[in-house]
C-alpha cells in the first residue's frame, strides 16, 4: 500500500473514531500497520479506540508504543493521561504523575495554561500519596513558570502562600527531609520578599505562619528567633511572635534575661496571657519566690493546660507547704501528660506521693500508696519507701510502717528520712523519749531541715508544761524549724502558742499568729486565735479587716471560725442582719456546732425574729441536750409570744433538774399569766392552781436569789391575783415563810385575805431592796386598796383595818407619783382609791382622773373612771360625753360600754340590751353579764312580745339565751352570793332543756334565800325550784316545794296539781286544778284547766265525763286547739272514727297553722284515715303535707315513717324522704335516719345492690347518733338479717354471724331504760327481736342454740305466745332433718294453730310437717288451704304489726 494509501486508512479510522465505530478503527489502523509498522498516528488511534472497547492493557501498550517512537509528541501521552485517569488500576494510578510531569514540560513549551493545569493535577496526587518532596518542587516549578511569563508579585505571593500553607499543613503531619524544609523556608522568605506592603496585614500574617512554621523545625532555632525579632520590630503590638519564644523558653525551660523580657513584654501586651503568667511563675519558682510563682501559675494554667505548668505549680505549692493543692496540681498535670513522657510523669508521681504523705488523713493516705504502686523501681528507692512508711502511719498502720522501716534501715541505717519515720512512729505509739532521739539524729542527718526541727519542737511542747517552759526545748526548736523554713506555717503557729501561753507575751504572739495565717490561710487555728487576740486588745478594726479578708476568698461551706466570729462581732455592736447572715455561712461550714446554733438564735432574738430564733434554739437543744442556755431562750421566747403552756413545759425541763434562777423567775410568770388568763374566762379554780404554783416556783427563785427585787415584785403580784376569785376559792398553799407565822417545814393554806397580806410582805421586802422605784409604790397600794375592798360591806370590828388600809393604799399612790408624777397609771388608780366608800373623796378623784387624761390623753381607762364617776353622782350628760371618748380610744375596753349600758338602762333606751350584749361579746364583766341575763330574762318572761321585730332581733337572731347562758354560768362560778343570778340561771337552763343543771341553780337560790323566805324573790324561786323538780321526775319533792309557798297564784296551783298528777295522785291533782280553776282569770285559762281535768278523767277510766268536759272546752268563747286535739286523739283511742273525724273538721276550721301544729295535724288526719282502712290514703296525705310545706323536716320525717308501714311498695321513696330529713334537721335527722334504714329493709336495699346506701349503713349511722334508743338496734339486727339473706341466696359465707345473743342483749338493756309510758310498744318490740334472733340463728343452721333461747325466754314468761311459736318453729325444723317424726309433733303443732289462729307462720308450719308425717293426703291439704286463706287475709295487717314494733 503506498503512503496515499496509508494517508487514506489513517483518515477512515478518524473519521470511524469520529462515528464511534471503534472496531473499524482497529481494523483500519492495523491496515496501516502493516504497511508501515511504526506509524505514531495508528498507534494513538489504536490506543483511543482500545481504551474505548474497554480493553485498557491493548490502549496502553498501543500509547507506550507510540510514545517511544515519538517522546515529544502530545497526542500519545495525552491519551495515556485520560487512560490512566479513566481506568481504576493501581498500575495506572502510579503511572499517572510521570505521565503528568511529562504533559507539565511538554505543555510548558506550547501552552503555559495547560502546564498549570497539569501541575495542579500532580499536586493534587502528591498531597494525596504524602510525597512533600515532589510536591514542593512541583509547586517551585508553578512558581518559576510563572515568574518566567512574567505575571505579577501579588500572584506569585498567592502561589507561594498556597505553597507554604500545604507543606506546612503536613509538617504536622509527619517529620519533613531537610529537603522539604529547605524548600519550604525558601518559599516563605521569597513570599516575604514579594509581598508588599511591608507592615502589612498579607506580610504579617505571612510572617506569623513563618515563624509558626520554624517553632516546628528544632534545627531552626535561630532563624526563628531572627523571624520574631523581625516580626516585632515590624509589628511591636503583636504578640504572637512574643508567645511563640515564650513557648519556646518555656519548652527549653531558658530563664535568662531575654526570657524574663520576653515574658514581660508579653504579659504588657496581653495581660492575661497564660505563656507570660507561666513564664514568670516558673522564673519566681527558681528563684524561691514561691507565693508569686503559684500566683502567677495558677493564672497561667487558667489559660494554657500544660502539664509542665501542673508540675511547676505542684512544684510551688509544696514548697509552701500547701500539699493537698499540690497533689490536686499533680494529678491534673497527670491528667494531660503525653504517655511518652515517661520522665515528666515520673516527677509528678514523686511529687504527689510526697505532697499526699503530708496532706495527713486516711483518704490521703490511700491515694498515697495507690500512687507509689504507679512509680516505676520505687522499691528500689529508699526515700519513697520512708514515704511508704508514713503513709501507713497516716493510716494508723503502725506496725506495717515498722516492719517497713526494719527494711529500710537495714539497707540505709542513717537515711534521714528513715530516722524521721522512726521518730513518727514512735511518737504514734505514745514513745515519746523514743521519738525524741529519732527526731534528733535525724535533724543531725539533715540540719537545713526544717520540718524535723518543727518535730522536735511539736514534740517538746506536747511533753507538758516544764519543757514548754525550758526555751532549749520547745521554742529553741520551733524558732529554727521557722528559720530553715520560712513558710512553715505550724511552726509560727506553735510559736504563737509559745509566746501567749509561756511568755505571756501577746504582741509577738500576735505576730506569730498572723505570720503562720498569712502562710496558710487554711489554717483556722492561728487566725482565730490572731482575731481573737486582736479583739482582746480592743483592736477591733484589725480583727474586722482579717475577717473579711478570709471570708472574701472563702467558698461556701468553708471557714467556719471567720464568719462565726464576725457574726459575733455583728451582734455585739447590733448589726443583727448581718450577724444572721454571717451566723447562718458559719452553720453552712458546720450544721452540727450547737454552739454557733445558739448565736444564731440569739441574733435572731435581737432582731424580734421570734419563730425564727425559737427554732434555732431548738435545733440546739436538739444537738446538744444537756444545754440550759437553749431550753431557756426558747422558753422566754414562747413566753414572749404569749404561748405560756408551751413555755411552762419548756421551763420546767430546767427546773426539774436544777435551780436556775432565771427559769424560775419565768415559770413563775407563764403560771401567773395563765392564771389571768383563765381569771378572764372566770375558770378561777385552774386559776388558783397556777397562782399557788407560781408562788413555790418564785419562792424556790427568791431563796437562792433574795437580794433581786423582782422576784419579790414578782411574789407580790402572785399574791395579789387572788382578789379576783370568789373568796370560797381563795384557798392557796404558800410557803410559811411568806406567811408571817413562825417558820415551819410545812406550808400552811391561807385564805384571800392572808394571802394578799402575804403580797403586801413580799412589796414590802422588794422596796427594802430598792425603795425608789415607783412602780412598787404602786403595786403595794393597789395591794392594800384590794385588801380594803374584798369585804363590799365591813362590820365594824373590821372597819378600822378598812378604813387603814385604804389610808395606807391612798398614801402609798402618793409617793409613787411624788417620784414619778408623769406615770398616768398612778394618778388613774389614785382616783379610783378616793373614790372608794371610806373615802368618798370625789373631789380628789376628778382631780387625778383629769389630771391622768393630761398625761395621756390616750387614756381609755381613766376617762371610763371619770364617766362612772360623773355617773355614781347622777351628771349623765359628762358621764356619756366620757364613756364616748372612751369608746373612740378604745372599742374594745369593755368597761366604757358597761357604763354607756348602764346610762341607757337608766333612760329607759331601746339600745340597753344591745349594748349589754356587746359587753359579753368584748369580754367576760360581771357587770355586763348580769345586766345583760337580766335583760334576756325579762324579754323572755314578756309573752307578749314574741311576734315582734324587737323580740327577734335580741332573742332569736343574736341567739341570746345561749349566749346569757353561757356568760351567766361564768358569773356564778365567780360570784356565788347572789341569788339572783341563780334565778335567772335556772331560768335560763329551763329553756336550754338543761333540766338537772336549771334544778340544781334554783336550789342554790333558795338556799341563799332562806333568811328572806317571805320575800317575794324567795316565793318566786321557791315555785321555780319545785317546777324544776317535776321537770326532772322528782315529784313528791316538787309536792313539798309546791306547798311551802302561799299556793294563791295561777301557776303554782297548776304547777302543784301537775305534780301531783305524775305523782299518781289523781284525786289529789283534780282538787288542785278545781282550786285554779277558781283563780283563773280569762276564758282560755279555764279552757286550758277543763282539757287537763278531761285528760285526768280519762286516766281514770270515766271516757264520759273525759268528752264531757272536753265538748264544754270547745263551747267556751276562747276555744283552744289543745282541747280538740285531746278530743281527737280520745276518738283515735278509743276507735270512734265519727269523734275522731268531727273533731279533726273543728281543728282544721281554725284557720292556718305553723311550726308543730301542721305536724300534728297531718299526724291526726293519717292516723284516722288508717282507723278507717284506706292505708293508700295515709301515704298520700302525708305527701301533700310535704309539698305544701317543703321546708318542714318533721313532715319529711312522718312521710318515712309511714310509708313502710301503709304502703311499702314506695320504700324506696320512703327512704329518700328520711334522707332528706336528716339534711334539714339533725334533730330530727336521728329519728328520720332510722326511718330510712326501715324503708331500704322493706325495699331489699342490701350491699350486694349498692355499697354505699344501704340498709346495714344507715342503720349503723343511727345506732352510732341514737346509741339509747332499742329501736334502732333493732333496725340494725334486721339490716344484718338482710345482708346475710342476700348471701345465703347468692350462696355465698354469711358474713355477719353469731350476732344475734348480742344485739338481743343491747335491745333488752335499752328496753329497761324506756319510759313508763312507751313500755308496751318496747316490749313489743323486743319479742320481734326475739323472733328475728330465733330466725338468724336458723338461717345458720344454730337450732340448738336457737332452741336454748326459746327455752330461756320461757323460763322467765311461759304463756309467751310469740316464744311459744318461735319454739315449735324451731323444733319442727329439727323434726324436718329427721327421717321419723313422733306422733306428739302434730298434736303439739295443733295445739300452737288454736292458740295462734290467725298466725301464718303457725299455719305454715302446720303444712310443712303435715307431709311427712304417715297421715290422710286430707289433712295436709286442708292445713295448707287454710294457711293461704290466713296469708290473704292478714298480710296486711301482720307485716304491719311487724314494721310498727321497730318503729316505737
Amino acid at each position: 500500500m503506498s503512503n496515499k494509501e496509508v494517508k487514506a486508512a489513517l483518515k477512515s479510522a478518524r473519521e470511524a473514531i469520529n462515528n464511534k465505530e471503534f472496531k473499524e478503527v482497529l481494523k483500519h489502523c492495523k491496515a496501516v500497520l502493516k504497511l508501515e509498522k511504526n506509524n505514531y498516528n495508528a498507534w494513538v488511534f489504536i490506543g483511543k479506540a482500545a481504551s474505548e472497547l474497554e480493553q485498557p492493557d491493548q490502549s496502553q501498550a498501543a500509547y507506550r508504543k507510540a510514545v517511544e517512537l515519538e517522546p515529544e509528541q502530545l497526542l500519545a501521552w495525552q491519551g495515556l493521561a485520560n487512560l490512566y485517569e479513566n481506568t481504576d488500576q493501581w498500575d495506572f494510578k502510579d503511572e499517572l504523575p510521570n505521565v503528568y510531569q511529562k504533559l507539565v514540560e511538554l505543555y510548558a513549551r506550547t501552552d503555559k495554561n495547560k502546564s498549570y493545569d497539569m501541575i495542579k493535577k500532580l499536586s493534587e496526587i502528591y498531597q494525596s500519596d504524602r510525597e512533600y518532596l515532589k510536591l514542593a518542587k512541583v509547586w517551585l516549578q508553578l512558581v518559576q513558570l510563572k515568574e518566567e511569563e512574567g505575571v505579577d508579585k501579588k500572584e506569585l505571593v498567592q502561589l507561594l502562600q498556597k505553597m507554604t500553607q500545604l507543606i506546612s499543613d503536613c509538617i504536622s503531619e509527619e517529620e519533613q527531609n531537610s529537603e522539604t524544609q529547605q524548600h519550604l523556608i525558601t518559599a516563605f522568605e521569597k513570599a516575604m520578599i514579594l509581598t508588599e506592603p511591608v507592615p502589612g496585614e498579607e506580610h504579617k500574617k505571612l510572617s506569623a505562619d513563618y515563624i509558626k512554621c520554624l517553632s516546628k523545625l528544632p534545627h531552626e532555632e535561630g532563624k526563628m528567633k531572627e523571624a520574631c525579632e523581625s516580626m516585632l520590630s515590624a509589628y511591636p503590638n503583636e504578640t504572637y511572635a512574643l508567645e511563640v519564644l515564650s513557648s519556646y523558653y518555656l519548652k527549653t525551660n531558658s530563664m535568662d534575661e531575654d526570657a524574663v523580657s520576653c515574658f514581660s513584654r508579653l504579659l504588657e501586651l496581653s495581660p492575661n496571657s497564660g505563656l507570660g503568667h507561666l513564664g514568670l511563675g516558673t522564673k519566681a519558682l527558681q528563684e524561691g519566690r514561691y507565693k508569686e510563682a503559684v500566683d502567677d501559675l495558677e493564672k497561667g494554667i487558667k489559660k494554657m493546660n500544660l502539664a509542665t505548668g501542673w508540675y511547676s505549680l505542684a512544684e510551688a505549692q509544696f514548697k509552701i507547704h500547701r500539699h493537698a493543692d499540690s497533689a490536686v496540681s499533680c494529678s491534673q498535670g497527670l491528667n494531660i501528660c503525653a504517655s511518652e513522657d515517661k520522665k515528666l510523669r515520673d516527677k509528678l508521681l514523686r511529687l504527689k506521693l510526697e505532697a499526699l504523705v503530708r496532706s495527713e488523713g486516711e483518704q490521703a493516705a490511700d491515694q498515697a500508696l495507690e500512687t507509689f504502686s504507679q512509680i516505676t523501681e520505687a522499691e528500689q528507692d529508699p526515700v519513697l519507701i520512708a514515704l511508704k512508711g508514713r503513709a501507713y502511719l497516716n493510716k494508723g498502720q503502725i506496725e506495717q510502717s515498722f516492719k517497713l522501716l526494719s527494711e529500710l534501715e537495714a539497707s540505709n541505717p542513717n537515711l534521714s528520712q528513715g530516722l524521721a519515720l522512726r521518730g513518727l512512729a514512735h511518737l504514734a505509739e505514745g514513745q515519746l523519749q523514743l521519738a525524741e532521739q529519732s527526731f534528733l539524729q535525724a535533724a543531725k542527718q539533715t540540719p537545713d531541715s526544717g520540718e524535723y526541727f518543727f518535730f522536735l519542737g511539736k514534740l517538746y511542747w506536747d511533753m507538758g508544761s516544764e519543757t514548754r517552759k525550758d526555751r532549749s526545748k520547745s521554742h529553741t526548736h520551733l524558732l529554727k524549724a521557722a528559720k530553715l523554713d520560712p513558710h512553715l506555717s505550724c511552726a509560727f503557729r506553735y510559736l504563737g502558742h509559745y509566746y501567749r501561753e509561756v511568755a505571756n507575751d501577746n504582741a509577738r504572739a500576735q505576730g506569730c499568729y498572723r505570720k503562720a495565717f498569712q502562710l496558710n490561710s487554711d489554717d483556722s487555728e492561728s487566725g482565730a486565735a490572731s482575731v481573737d487576740l486582736s479583739m482582746g486588745q480592743g483592736d477591733m478594726d484589725s480583727a474586722l479587716t482579717t475577717l473579711e479578708s478570709v471570708i472574701e476568698k472563702a467558698t461556701p461551706g468553708s471557714a467556719k471560725w471567720a464568719w462565726m466570729r464576725r457574726g459575733l462581732y455583728y451582734l455585739k455592736v447590733g448589726e443583727h442582719q448581718q450577724a444572721i447572715a454571717d451566723l447562718q455561712a458559719a452553720l453552712r461550714a458546720d450544721p452540727e456546732d450547737w454552739i454557733c446554733w445558739e448565736c444564731l438564735g440569739e441574733a435572731y432574738l435581737n432582731r424580734r425574729s421570734f419563730t425564727a430564733a425559737l427554732k434555732a434554739f431548738g435545733k440546739a437543744h436538739q444537738l446538744q441536750p444537756s444545754s440550759i442556755y437553749s431550753v431557756y431562750q426558747a422558753a422566754a421566747i414562747k413566753q414572749t409570744l404569749g404561748k405560756f403552756k408551751e413555755a411552762v413545759d419548756e421551763y420546767l425541763q430546767i427546773t426539774t433538774q436544777q435551780d436556775y434562777v432565771p427559769a424560775l423567775k419565768g415559770l413563775g410568770e407563764c403560771q401567773l399569766a395563765l392564771a389571768k388568763n383563765l381569771m378572764e374566762d372566770c375558770r378561777d379554780g385552774g386559776a388558783i392552781d397556777l397562782i399557788q404554783q407560781a408562788i413555790h416556783n418564785l419562792f424556790r427563785a427568791v431563796q437562792l436569789r433574795p437580794d433581786l427585787s423582782c422576784l419579790w415584785k414578782l411574789l407580790g403580784d402572785a399574791c395579789t391575783a387572788v382578789r379576783v376569785v370568789s373568796p370560797n376559792r381563795a384557798q392557796v398553799v404558800v410557803p410559811t415563810l411568806l406567811t408571817g407565822f413562825d417558820s415551819s417545814p410545812q406550808d400552811r393554806m391561807l385564805n384571800q385575805a392572808q394571802t394578799l397580806k402575804a403580797g403586801e410582805r413580799c412589796y414590802a421586802h422588794a422596796l427594802k431592796l430598792m425603795p425608789e422605784v415607783a412602780s412598787l409604790w404602786y403595786d403595794l397600794g393597789l395591794n392594800y386598796y384590794h385588801q380594803a375592798t374584798i369585804s363590799p360591806c365591813p362590820s365594824d370590828e373590821h372597819q378600822n383595818s378598812y378604813s387603814l388600809n385604804l389610808e395606807k393604799a391612798q398614801q402609798c399612790l402618793k409617793k409613787a407619783i411624788q417620784m414619778d408624777s408623769e406615770n398616768y397609771s398612778y394618778w388613774n388608780a389614785l382616783g379610783v382609791i378616793s373614790m372608794t366608800k371610806g373615802l368618798d373623796s370625789y373631789a380628789l378623784a376628778q382631780h387625778c382622773f383629769i389630771k391622768s387624761i393630761q398625761v395621756e390623753p390616750n387614756n381609755v381607762v381613766a376617762w371610763t373612771n371619770l364617766g362612772t364617776l360623773y355617773l355614781k353622782k347622777d351628771n349623765i350628760e359628762l358621764a356619756h360625753e366620757a364613756f364616748k371618748i372612751a369608746q373612740s380610744l378604745e372599742p374594745l375596753y369593755v368597761n366604757c360600754w358597761i357604763g354607756q349600758a348602764l346610762i341607757a338602762e337608766r333612760v329607759g333606751s331601746y339600745d340597753t340590751m344591745d349594748l349589754f350584749r356587746h359587753t359579753t361579746e368584748l369580754s367576760t364583766h360581771m357587770e355586763g353579764v348580769k345586766g345583760y341575763a337580766y335583760w334576756v330574762c325579762s324579754t323572755l318572761l314578756d309573752k307578749s312580745n314574741r311576734d315582734s321585730e324587737l323580740y327577734r332581733y335580741n332573742i332569736v337572731q343574736m341567739n341570746a339565751i345561749s349566749a346569757a347562758h353561757v356568760a351567766l354560768c361564768k358569773y356564778t362560778e365567780r360570784i356565788q352570793s347572789d341569788p339572783d343570778a341563780f334565778i335567772m340561771l335556772g331560768y335560763l337552763n329551763e329553756h336550754l332543756q338543761l333540766k338537772r343543771q336549771a334544778l340544781q341553780a334554783y336550789q342554790r337560790a333558795v338556799e341563799l334565800l332562806q333568811s328572806t323566805s317571805s320575800s317575794e324573790v324567795s316565793i318566786f324561786s321557791l315555785g321555780s325550784y319545785a317546777r324544776a323538780l317535776c321537770n326532772s321526775g322528782q315529784w313528791e319533792e316538787a309536792v313539798q316545794v309546791y306547798k311551802s309557798t302561799p299556793l294563791q297564784d295561777l301557776s303554782e296551783l297548776v304547777g302543784l296539781a301537775l305534780a301531783y298528777c305524775r305523782a299518781g295522785l289523781y284525786p289529789e291533782s283534780i282538787s288542785a286544778y278545781e282550786r285554779a280553776l277558781a283563780v283563773t282569770s280569762n276564758e282560755k285559762e279555764k279552757a286550758y284547766i277543763l282539757t287537763a281535768l278531761a285528760l285526768l278523767q280519762h286516766r281514770q277510766g270515766n271516757l264520759d265525763s273525759a268528752k264531757t268536759l272536753l265538748f264544754k272546752c270547745s263551747v267556751l268563747k276562747e276555744p283552744i286547739s289543745e282541747s280538740l286535739l285531746c278530743l281527737c286523739a280520745l276518738g283515735l283511742v278509743h276507735s270512734d272514727a265519727t269523734l275522731a273525724a268531727a273533731a279533726l273538721t273543728e281543728l282544721l276550721k281554725q284557720g292556718s297553722a305553723s311550726g308543730g301544729v301542721v305536724e300534728q295535724r297531718c299526724l291526726l288526719t293519717c292516723s284516722l284515715l288508717a282507723l278507717q282502712g284506706n292505708y293508700s290514703a295515709v301515704q298520700r296525705e302525708a305527701s301533700r303535707a310535704v309539698h305544701s310545706n317543703p321546708g318542714n323536716p318533721s313532715l319529711w320525717t312522718l312521710l318515712s315513717r309511714v310509708i313502710p308501714q301503709y304502703y311499702p311498695r314506695k320504700a324506696q321513696g320512703g327512704a329518700v324522704a328520711g334522707h332528706i330529713a336528716c339534711l334539714f334537721s339533725m334533730t330530727q335527722g336521728k329519728r328520720a335516719l332510722l326511718f330510712s334504714g326501715v324503708n331500704q329493709v322493706a325495699c331489699g336495699r342490701h350491699t350486694r345492690e349498692d355499697p354505699h346506701r344501704n340498709a346495714l349503713k344507715t342503720m349503723q349511722k343511727a345506732v352510732l347518733l341514737c346509741p339509747d334508743d332499742p329501736a334502732a338496734w333493732a333496725g340494725l339486727m334486721a339490716a344484718c338479717h338482710t345482708e346475710n339473706t342476700s348471701c345465703y341466696l347468692s350462696g355465698s359465707t354469711l358474713p355477719r354471724q353469731s350476732l344475734e345473743h348480742t344485739l338481743m342483749s343491747v335491745v333488752s338493756e335499752k328496753v329497761r331504760s324506756v319510759e313508763e309510758m312507751e313500755r308496751p310498744l318496747a316490749q313489743a318490740l323486743e319479742g320481734w327481736v326475739l323472733q328475728q334472733a330465733v330466725t338468724g340463728l336458723m338461717q345458720q343452721g344454730q337450732l340448738e342454740q336457737a332452741e336454748a333461747l326459746c327455752t330461756q325466754v320461757l323460763n322467765v314468761s311461759p304463756e309467751h305466745p310469740a316464744v311459744m311459736l318461735s319454739l315449735t318453729q324451731v323444733q319442727c325444723q329439727r323434726l324436718l332433718m329427721a327421717d321419723v317424726l313422733p306422733d306428739q309433733v302434730l298434736e303439739q303443732l295443733n295445739k300452737v294453730v288454736m292458740m295462734n289462729p290467725t298466725n301464718l307462720g303457725a299455719w305454715h308450719e302446720g303444712s310443712c310437717v303435715r307431709p311427712r308425717m304417715p297421715l290422710k293426703v286430707a289433712g295436709p291439704v286442708r292445713l295448707l288451704v287454710l294457711s293461704i286463706y290466713c296469708q290473704l287475709e292478714a298480710q296486711g295487717r301482720w307485716s304491719r304489726n311487724k314494721l310498727r314494733t321497730f318503729q316505737m
